[in-house]
């Protein structure tokens, strides 16, 4: 594993070249630049997705068809809601705890994905046990308080990566 990324990172240097151009430099900068500003913009993105979904799960998703009796003897019965919420307070807990500890590692890439599968997850099964309407605030109040941590943290990382190599690139062009 260590060899791969020595052997990735010398990769892009010609043997004939040695030191990298002052304008490939710039153009890794400004692609690194680039990058960043694309995960400010995909965190954005995803709490838009989570807007969408909360906004299916507030008129209690009528665009689905009913589950029939059929599907709910397959299922099985839904967990009772209290057990529902037990786990979405550990859940919640759990994702700003982690999101805290990313926060001192200045990851730059978003996670905020994964949140929004367990959240829609966290409608579905108030859905499914007939108590969305009662629990809706509780899922979303959670969501947002986890997205907007999880997008301060992408944002206030990259907004630093981005002043660093802008930096760089000013003392370039000296």
């Amino acid at each position: 594993m260590f060899l791969r990324g020595k052997q990735k990172q010398n990769h892009h240097l010609d043997p004939d070249d040695g030191v990298p151009s002052s304008d490939q430099r710039r153009r890794k900068i400004q692609a690194r630049i680039f990058d960043l500003k694309k995960q400010i913009r995909y965190s954005k993105w995803w709490t838009a997705l989570f807007f969408l979904i909360s906004l299916a799960a507030a008129v209690n998703f009528r665009f689905l068809p009913p589950i029939t009796e059929n599907i709910r003897q397959f299922l099985g019965a839904s967990p009772s809601p209290s057990l529902i919420s037990i786990a979405l307070i550990v859940y919640a807990f759990s994702a700003l705890i982690l999101i805290l500890g990313r926060m001192n590692t200045a990851s730059v890439h978003y996670r905020g994905w994964s949140h929004i599968g367990y959240l829609s997850a966290f409608y579905l099964f108030f859905y499914y046990s007939n108590t969305l309407r009662d629990n809706f605030w509780t899922v979303f109040i959670a969501g947002l308080t986890i997205l907007s941590l999880e997008n301060y943290r992408v944002w206030s990382v990259c907004s630093e990566a981005i002043k660093n190599e802008e930096k760089m690139l000013t003392f370039m062009d000296r």
